[in-house]
């Protein structure tokens, strides 16, 4: 007996959770966003903290302050905090970007408030032990010498050094540089600690399964005890400065090297851009999101140079830029950056409706399974803060996804997209640079790695 195939309909519309939201008294932000079924909690911090407001000659001081935040506290010492986040299942984490501090805590629904007064007290109260301090500065400058032993670290060091203007903050990487790690001190990170790191403008999101948790209560028993005195607000992020020299092929000599790191790429637009961010996602899908897309249908499925090429906007809280990278054997590096540059700059002439329609297929009808966890939920809803968007900006952004026409691509692809380059090149000099003779316009500088 045989039985009629099932009907494939087009799935339901969705919306991101929409949050609840509230203020605490010392006037931190809150959104709760309850995850019934989610028991593990997502709580995050976001302070607005640009570090482009870095002392001259510390960059990187966010960057330390942030991985001391949970090495003591007035109350705690290192081995006693790290205790208690062991015996509660508590998993902290914190960092920065170009626009601000993140510190994330994971825990089980039970042990909301221990997570959230541990919190409190290492945003309020680190003590910065002089013994941790030196401790992470030289697991910071042994990293450092790590990360350029990886062709993708140091390309993208390079890349970040050849665009942008060297008198802008962005050239420089978020982690600091040697000079600027190894000129730090204890009273360095207790300064910037107080004068950048407070509850003014701060925003805290809490995801998971709230049934029968007064989650607010919490929060205003915890964090809504957060105070600093010398907490000056930071100034919003501006998009950096591109070099005047940008556009540039730039190779980073590894000799003996037998394949060679590509990253090709230009400023970008951020999420609040005016003309929409909704282009941006589907573009990256089609140029380099896929075996199929158009790069790797080339360099990967025609040619067998890489396993993979990917493209993808990267949106800072202030600008952002358009990125491609991937490693090509060293032997046919040439002709794979003439191949790229190619595919690149013809996308100019415009895209299919089957690239459109897979594009936003893809973004459109993924988002359910990106956004399925309290983490991913905490961590978009904590970005949207950040980056000062509302909280319905993803699921306004999924409509104009399906909503986007061919000219909709074109326009955007053709605002940022100029046919002028940065590109990086890490491998073997020696090989590469005879390659690209009559490949790329202009001068070819090569640096030692």
């Amino acid at each position: 007996m045989s039985t009629a195939r099932p009907q494939v309909t087009p799935p339901q519309p969705w919306a991101f959770p929409v949050p609840t939201e509230h203020v605490l008294t010392n006037g931190v932000r809150v959104l709760l966003h309850d995850l019934p079924g989610q028991y593990v909690l997502s709580l995050r911090v976001v302070v607005p903290l640009a570090v482009s407001a870095e002392p001259a000659g510390k960059q990187g001081i966010a960057s330390m302050t942030a991985r001391l935040l949970d090495e003591g506290t007035a109350s705690l010492t290192s081995d006693e905090f790290a205790e208690l986040m062991e015996r509660h299942g508590m998993v902290l984490g914190a960092g920065v970007s170009d626009g601000g501090l993140l510190v994330d805590v994971d825990v089980s629904q039970r042990h909301l408030a221990t997570a959230a007064g541990l919190l409190t007290q290492a945003l309020a109260a680190p003590a910065f032990p002089e013994d941790e301090v030196r401790r992470i500065l030289r697991n910071r400058l042994a990293e450092i010498e790590q990360e350029r032993a990886s062709s993708a670290h140091r390309a993208g060091k390079e890349f970040a050094r050849t665009l942008w203007d060297p008198t802008d903050r962005a050239s420089l990487p978020t982690g600091g540089t040697p000079e600027s790690i190894g000129a730090l001190t204890r009273d360095d990170l207790i300064e910037f600690h107080a004068t950048h790191v407070g509850p003014a403008g701060a925003t805290v999101v809490l995801a998971g399964d709230l049934t029968d948790v007064d989650a607010l209560a919490v929060l205003e028993a915890t964090l809504g005890t957060w105070s600093a005195p010398r907490h000056q607000p930071a100034p919003r992020p501006v998009p950096p400065v591109p070099a005047a020299d940008a556009a540039r092929v730039v190779v980073v000599d590894r000799p003996g090297s037998v394949q060679t790191e590509i990253v090709v790429g230009r400023p970008g637009p951020d999420r609040s851009t005016s003309h929409g961010w909704a282009p941006h996602p589907v573009l990256s899908f089609i140029l380099g999101g896929s075996p199929s897309a158009r790069i790797d249908a080339v360099l990967r499925e025609e040619k067998g140079y890489t396993y993979g090429i990917r493209s993808t906007f990267r949106p800072r809280v202030a600008g952002g830029t358009f990125v491609t990278s991937g490693s090509v054997r060293s032997e046919v590096t040439g002709e794979s950056v003439e191949i790229l540059l190619g595919i690149l700059d013809g996308a100019r002439d415009g895209f299919t409706d089957a690239e459109l329609r897979t594009g936003v297929d893809y973004v459109a009808m993924t988002a359910p399974g990106r956004y399925a966890t309290a983490d991913a939920v905490a961590d978009e809803s904590a970005t949207l803060a950040l980056e000062g968007l509302p909280g319905d900006f993803t699921t306004r952004n999924l409509r104009a996804v399906n909503a986007l026409t061919l000219d909709d691509l074109d326009a955007a692809y053709g605002r940022v997209v100029t046919g002028e380059w940065t590109v990086v090149l890490v491998g073997d000099a020696a090989q590469i640079v005879p390659q690209l003779d009559g490949r790329v316009t202009g001068a070819v500088t090569t640096v030692d790695l």
